[in-house]
């Protein structure tokens, strides 16, 4: 008696598993319907999509640094705050306040006297059209990108940096809703590429 007793226990839950497997075969054969299940890479795509655009433009993300805050206030005094807070994508080589205290006083003030045009020329050196991200900045090492500004940057992998215009990036992949920011520890002030 108690071994029938425990082949009736563990016949319940085999006759509900079989029973479990036969809906599924059912509902399997009989259903229709497209398959609604998205890739787990598009999730985390709309993911970083989203954390992206709670972070701010490319100008709202650099306000928020007080590293740049030089950098935004000329951004601002040469026009190009509106065209940076845009649609883009654009990628930013942000020069830090230790950057442009690297200037020499004299090559600032001549660029602040003149905003729309010399200080813009400069600031432009320093974006490119389209997110160019750090893999993608290594990958191109030995090649120029070209700049917003009409002039070509040289991209260099050298001892294990990547320097481009000349200018040494110590920080990458900060991104934006519209692009991405690499920090830079010198400012560039003319084409190399």
């Amino acid at each position: 008696m108690t071994i029938l007793r425990s082949l009736a226990v563990l016949s319940i839950p085999a006759a509900l598993l079989l029973g479990g497997c036969a809906e599924d075969e059912v509902a399997e054969t009989t259903d229709t319907s497209e398959e609604t299940t998205a890739p787990e890479t598009t999730a985390a795509e709309a993911k970083a999509e989203d954390t992206a655009k709670d972070v701010g433009t490319i100008v709202d993300v650099a306000a928020s640094n007080p590293d740049f805050s030089t950098l935004v206030d000329l951004v601002g005094q040469a026009g190009l705050a509106d065209a940076l807070s845009g649609e883009g994508p654009f990628t930013v080589f942000a020069p830090t306040n230790e950057a442009f205290a690297k200037v020499d006083a004299a090559t600032l003030s001549a660029l602040a006297a003149d905003p729309t045009g010399a200080l813009a020329d400069v600031l432009k050196l320093h974006v490119v059209s389209g997110k160019i991200m750090a893999a993608d900045a290594v990958a191109a090492n030995g090649t120029s990108i070209e700049t917003l500004g009409g002039g070509k940057l040289k991209v260099e992998v050298v001892d294990g940096e990547v320097m481009v215009g000349g200018s040494k990036v110590v920080q990458t992949d900060i991104e934006t809703s519209n692009g991405v920011i690499h920090v830079l520890d010198s400012v560039i002030t003319a084409a190399n590429g």
